[in-house]
C-alpha cells in the first residue's frame, strides 16, 4: 500500500474527508516553499500537490498561471522541484507528495530517469495533465513498479469510456474537475458534482478528490459532503499574492486551518 493510500483509507476510516491544496514550486519564491509545505501539513493538510512550473499550461487558470511564471523567473525546473521534495523529507516522511504538471518536462528529463529521481526525492504520486490514460502505459508501468501512484484527471465531460480507461490506469485517487474551464473559475455546480461523483466511484473503486472552484469554507464543506478528498489551489496562490513579505506562510496556515475545521464538521 502507498503512503497515499495509507493515507487515505486511515481519514475514510474516521469518516474524514481528505484536504490536499495546489501551490507551485517556486512560488513566491523557491526559498518558501519548503516552508509552505510544512505549514500546509500543519493547519491539517493531509496530501501536498506540488506544481512544476510550466510555460505552457492548458488547464491552469490565470492565478496559476502568474504562479508558474513567477517560479520559472527564479528558475525553478523539475530537478529542482525534485531536490524540493527531498529537502522536506528531511523532516516529514509521513505526509504524501504529489507531484501536478505537464509532460514536457518529465520527457525532457526521460521518463526512466523522472520516476527514479521523483522515487528517491520521496515522491508518492505524480499527475500529469497531457498524459491520457489510453497513451502512457510506459508511463504507468514504470510508475507502479516503483510504487508511485499515477494519478489521472476526470471531467464532466468525461465519457464512460473514458472514465474506465482511468479506472485501469489510475492509482491512489482520481482527480475529478468540477467544472468546465480552467483552474480558478468561480462558479461551482455542487448539485452537478453530487450527481457525477458517485458515477465515477461506481466505476473507479479508488477515492475520488474534487477541485476547480473551492475557494472558501463553505464550499468546501459543499464538496466535502460528497467526495473523499477536497483540493484547492487558486485559492492559496491569491492568499501568496495579495499576503505583505514575511506574511505568506502563517497567512496560508490560517487560511486552511479554517478549511479544515469546516471538512471536520461533516463528520461531527
Amino acid at each position: 500500500m502507498s503512503r497515499i493510500q495509507a493515507v487515505l483509507a486511515a481519514l475514510a476510516s474516521r469518516r474524514r474527508k481528505a484536504l490536499i491544496p495546489y501551490i507551485c514550486a517556486g512560488d513566491p519564491s523557491p526559498e518558501l516553499t519548503v516552508p509552505l509545505m510544512h505549514a500546509l501539513v500543519e493547519s491539517g493538510c493531509d496530501i501536498v500537490e506540488l506544481g512544476v512550473p510550466f510555460s505552457d499550461p492548458m488547464a491552469d487558470g490565470p492565478v496559476i498561471q502568474r504562479a508558474s511564471e513567477r517560479a520559472l523567473k527564479h528558475g525553478v525546473s523539475l530537478a529542482r522541484v525534485l531536490d524540493m521534495v527531498a529537502d522536506f523529507r528531511r523532516t516529514d516522511t509521513r505526509t504524501p507528495v504529489v507531484l501536478m504538471g505537464y509532460a514536457n518536462p518529465i520527457e525532457h528529463m526521460g521518463l526512466a530517469s523522472f520516476v527514479a529521481a521523483a522515487k528517491a526525492a520521496g515522491v508518492d504520486g505524480v499527475l500529469v495533465v497531457d498524459y491520457p490514460p489510453e497513451e502512457c502505459a510506459e508511463y504507468d508501468r514504470l510508475m507502479k513498479q516503483n510504487g508511485l501512484d499515477p494519478i489521472f484527471l476526470l471531467a464532466p465531460t468525461s465519457t464512460p469510456e473514458r472514465v474506465d480507461a482511468v479506472a485501469r490506469a489510475a492509482s491512489g485517487y482520481v482527480y475529478y474537475v468540477s467544472l468546465k474551464g480552467v483552474t480558478g473559475a468561480a462558479s461551482l455546480d455542487t448539485a452537478d458534482v453530487a450527481r457525477r461523483i458517485p458515477e465515477i466511484k461506481a466505476r473507479v473503486g479508488i477515492p475520488v478528490g474534487v477541485g476547480f472552484g473551492i475557494r472558501d469554507a463553505q464550499s468546501a464543506q459543499a464538496v466535502g459532503g460528497i467526495a473523499d478528498a477536497v483540493v484547492i489551489g487558486s485559492r492559496i496562490i491569491q492568499e501568496l499574492e495579495t499576503s505583505a513579505p514575511g506574511q505568506e506562510v502563517a497567512n496560508v496556515r490560517r487560511f486552511m486551518s479554517g478549511i479544515r475545521g469546516a471538512l471536520d464538521q461533516i463528520a461531527a
